[in-house]
C-alpha cells in the first residue's frame, strides 16, 4: 500500500500536531474508494523539485503577471508591426516635439518621429540584449564554475583569482572603455561586454552549488559503483546543481537589459539607426521641459521591463529554493 501523501506546507512549518493530522486525513481519504487518496490517484505520487516548483509558479499571481508581461514583450519584440504599423526613422521636422495627437498616443521627438512607435520597436534591442547575453554569461559561468567547484585544486583556485580580476573592474567604467573603441552599433559587441563581465557572478553560484552537491551520498554511491567523471557531472551533479543558477540568471536579465539602457543612454551602447530605448532617453534628457513625453515613454517602457524580469526571478527563486519551503 502506498504511503499517504502528506502535502509540504504541514510538514514545513514544524508542527507535529498539523502533520499528525494531515496523515490521519489522507489515512481515512485513502480507504475511501474512489477517493483521492484511493490507489491510483496521482497525488499519491511523489514530486520532484520541478514539478513541485511549477506546482507553485501556475499559482503564484507574481509570475503569472510577470511571465505575462514579458510574453507580451517577447512578442513585439519578434512582430512589432501587430501593434506598430508605421516605421520607427519615419521623420517629419514640422511635428518635431509635439504632443500626444489621433494615431499618435506617445507625440513625436526632435525629429518628428512617432514615439509610440519607436518605444515598441526599441523593445527588440533590449529583449535581443538581455536574453543573448543572460544565456552567453549562464552558459560559460556554469561550465567553468561548475567545473571549478568539481575537481578543486588548482584549477579552482586559478578561476577564482581571475573572477576576482573581473569582479574587481566597475562595469560601467568597463563599458566605457571597451565600447568605446567598438565602432560597431549593433548589440552583438554590448552582448559581449555583459557576458565578459558577467560570468564571473554566475561562476561563483555554479561553483558552490556543485561543492555543495557532489557531497551527497548519491553522487558517492554512483562514483562507488564506477560512474566516471562525465557521467557524475551530467547525469547526478547537473540537474540537481542548476537551479541556483537559474534562479540569478533570471533575476540578471533585467539587469542587463538596464546596463544597455544605460550604456546606450552613455553614448558607448547601441548607436544609431539601432532603435534603442537607452538612446530615444538620451536624446530626450535635455528637452525634459519642453517635450517630457518624450522621456517619459522610453523610460517607462524600461522601467516594465526591468521590473517584469525582476519579479519572475523572485517568484522562480521562492520556487526553487528549500529553504522556503
Amino acid at each position: 500500500m502506498p504511503e499517504p501523501y502528506v502535502p509540504k506546507e504541514a510538514v514545513s512549518h514544524g508542527d507535529g500536531a498539523t502533520a499528525a493530522l494531515a496523515i490521519g486525513e489522507a489515512e481515512t481519504l485513502e480507504r475511501a474508494p474512489g477517493g483521492p487518496g484511493a490507489p491510483g490517484d496521482p497525488s499519491l505520487k511523489a514530486r520532484s523539485l520541478w514539478s513541485d516548483a511549477w506546482h507553485d509558479l501556475r499559482r503564484n499571481p507574481v509570475f503569472i503577471i510577470s511571465a505575462l508581461v514579458i510574453l507580451f514583450l517577447v512578442v513585439i519584440a519578434i512582430w512589432p508591426s501587430l501593434i506598430a504599423s508605421g516605421s520607427p526613422y519615419r521623420a517629419d521636422l514640422s511635428k518635431a516635439q509635439r504632443g500626444a495627437s489621433p494615431g499618435h498616443p506617445f507625440g513625436y521627438d526632435t525629429q518628428g518621429r512617432d514615439v509610440y512607435t519607436r518605444v515598441v520597436y526599441g523593445a527588440r534591442a533590449s529583449i535581443t540584449v538581455g536574453i543573448c547575453a543572460t544565456a552567453g554569461a549562464a552558459l560559460l559561468g556554469s561550465v567553468l564554475g561548475g567545473l571549478a567547484g568539481f575537481f578543486g585544486g588548482w584549477w579552482d583556485a586559478l578561476l577564482s583569482r581571475i573572477a576576482d580580476v573581473f569582479f574587481g573592474i566597475p562595469i560601467i567604467l568597463g563599458g566605457l572603455v571597451f565600447l568605446s573603441v567598438v565602432t560597431s552599433g549593433s548589440v552583438w559587441p554590448v552582448v559581449g561586454f555583459i557576458v565578459l563581465l558577467g560570468w564571473p557572478q554566475i561562476s561563483r553560484i555554479a561553483r558552490g552549488s556543485v561543492v555543495t552537491i557532489k557531497q551527497n551520498d548519491f553522487v558517492q554511491a554512483a562514483r562507488a559503483l564506477g560512474a566516471g567523471n562525465g557521467r557524475l557531472l551530467l547525469r547526478h551533479i547537473a540537474p540537481n546543481a542548476v537551479a541556483p543558477v537559474i534562479v540569478v540568471a533570471t533575476i540578471a536579465l533585467g539587469t542587463y537589459i538596464a546596463l544597455e539602457a544605460t550604456l546606450s543612454f552613455l553614448g558607448v551602447g547601441l548607436k544609431p539607426p539601432t532603435v534603442s530605448w537607452g538612446i530615444d532617453i538620451s536624446d530626450a534628457a535635455t528637452r525634459i521641459r519642453n517635450a517630457p513625453h518624450m522621456l517619459l515613454w522610453p523610460a517607462g517602457a524600461l522601467s516594465i521591463t526591468v521590473l517584469a524580469f525582476i519579479m519572475l526571478g523572485d517568484a522562480v527563486r521562492d520556487a526553487l529554493d528549500p529553504k522556503l519551503r
